[in-house]
């Protein structure tokens, strides 16, 4: 689907502490309803890249929405690395876990949402919220996180999806025992997913807009992943 055909705007719902502000892009023929894809921000914010992933799933026939996990703290979106590590450590992962849950709350009353069918994808920061989203909630129906942290064994228990979790191999961020672990643990429970460590990769490689991490042939091979993850638990 082209990009003229994606309609995109921005909305608020209200969250236990404060007014979400989302970025929400939609198929512009909306005659039926969609499944709905969370898609959640890396340290930086609600920022360029994650609105252009929102805007391809849009493309992809997808309702699409990112949450401004930063809406508690201003809504503030930076590229300084030490700015975005504030603002990530100022976020405590219960009131990202709440917003998150808010969100699919307005899912479930927007006309055109199929929000029985909704997944989230996240990057960084975002790919831990991703990760740890369907932990605790069943409305989550597919999961695709990137490079972010794993639950304890005693939450990936009540995984509820499948998930397409993506690694970069050089990651200095997350450690690769972890990642590791969330192999054996899918293996352990009889939970569906696929794990896969990209070889030479970076923290961040899936980003498009940051030259020294991006790796475009490896980002194309986990997207066309994640678009299978969905279409197979979202579309039918």
């Amino acid at each position: 689907m082209a990009a003229e055909n994606v309609n995109t705007r921005e909305v608020s719902y209200p969250g236990k502490a404060c007014t979400i502000r989302a970025y929400v892009a939609e198929p512009a023929h909306t005659g039926h309803q969609h499944p709905a894809v969370i898609v959640v921000q890396e340290w930086w914010g609600l920022d360029d890249h994650i609105k252009d992933v929102t805007r391809r799933l849009a493309g992809e026939h997808y309702f699409a929405i990112a949450p401004d996990l930063y809406s508690r703290q201003g809504n503030q979106v930076t590229k300084d690395p030490n700015i975005a590590a504030q603002l990530m450590s100022g976020l405590d992962h219960k009131d990202g876990i709440d917003d998150l849950l808010a969100t699919i709350n307005w899912l479930k009353a927007q006309d055109s949402v199929r929000a029985s069918h909704t997944g989230v994808i996240g990057f960084c920061m975002g790919g831990s919220y991703a990760m740890a989203l369907p932990c605790v909630t069943q409305d989550i129906k597919a999961a695709a996180p990137f490079y972010g942290e794993i639950p304890p064994d005693e939450q990936l228990k009540n995984l509820a999806c499948p998930v397409f979790y993506a690694y970069g191999e050089n990651d200095g961020w997350i450690q690769r025992k972890d990642v590791e672990r969330l192999a054996n643990a899918l293996r352990r429970f009889d939970k569906r997913g696929e794990v896969k460590i990209y070889p030479g990769c970076s923290h961040g490689f899936f980003n498009d807009t940051r030259p020294d991490v991006y790796s475009a042939a490896d980002a194309q091979d986990a997207w066309q992943r994640v678009l299978k993850l969905f279409d197979e638990n979202l579309k039918h």
